[in-house]
């Protein structure tokens, strides 16, 4: 089964590189999230990049986004490109099928922003070449790698339920992108709203909890939700209702 997985999961990949018809225009249309995230924040960020681990939190919508978008595609894509129905015929599993595209989308979104992150630590060090070598926290390293990872594959597997639902792309996307922005946004939202006393409150209370036990649990959530969405994705990817579909 491992084989068939990455046998998706490489077809999916391969599509999404090529799909301007070439490697070369592929990675030039990415070229310009590179330079935003992996140029431009870094430099509008500076040194703070890697003092403050909070302020790697802008690499978070990289994974986020990309996931869901690869996800929509390779699902509700497929659907509208007429080709998944040529995919569920073939001797692949569903469980293969649907694991490899789920684990394409969490590659190619984890994998763009640790290439993002890296980027951005050497235009960091570049810009302040006076200031020594210039490094991530172990902090910063574990949200990038242990909450990047684990977000992206929230995404993957939450936004595989709403493609299974969703009769084009757009619709995928957009579903998937409001619910992202809701999360991510509303917080923010709230906060601003707040009184400045009422503000400056949380954040005291803030600084005083105990944050690597907080961060244990909640990579534990994370994990558990990642493995229910998957499993509730795998019990409604089924090619008989699929294809009848």
């Amino acid at each position: 089964m491992l084989t068939d997985v990455l046998t998706i999961a490489w077809k999916d990949l391969r599509e999404v590189l090529l799909q301007s018809g070439t490697l070369r225009r592929s990675l030039r249309g990415l070229l310009f999230s590179f330079l935003v995230f992996g140029v431009f924040l870094p430099l509008q960020i500076g040194p703070d990049l890697v003092r403050e681990p909070a302020a790697i939190l802008p690499f978070a919508w990289v994974p986020l986004l990309l996931a869901s978008g690869m996800v929509a595609d390779g699902i509700a894509g497929e659907r509208e490109r007429h080709t998944l129905e040529t995919l569920l015929a073939s001797r692949l599993s569903d469980r293969a099928i649907l694991i490899g595209k789920v684990l394409a989308a969490i590659a190619y979104g984890w994998g763009f922003m640790v290439v993002s992150a890296a980027l951005g630590l050497v235009v960091v060090n570049l810009a302040n070449s006076g200031e020594g070598l210039l490094l991530y926290s172990p902090t910063a390293l574990v949200l990038l790698g242990v909450f990047g990872l684990l977000g992206a594959g929230l995404v993957a597997t939450g936004g595989s339920l709403v493609a299974l639902r969703s009769p084009t792309v757009r619709q995928a996307a957009q579903n998937m992108n409001l619910a992202i922005f809701a999360v991510v946004l509303v917080p923010v939202l709230v906060l601003q709203v707040l009184p400045v006393d009422v503000r400056r409150e949380i954040g005291r209370t803030l600084v005083n909890l105990d944050w690597p036990m907080i961060a244990s649990g909640l990579a534990i959530a994370l994990l558990l939700a990642d493995l229910l969405l998957l499993a509730a994705a795998l019990a409604r990817f089924q090619r008989t209702k699929l294809i009848l579909e």
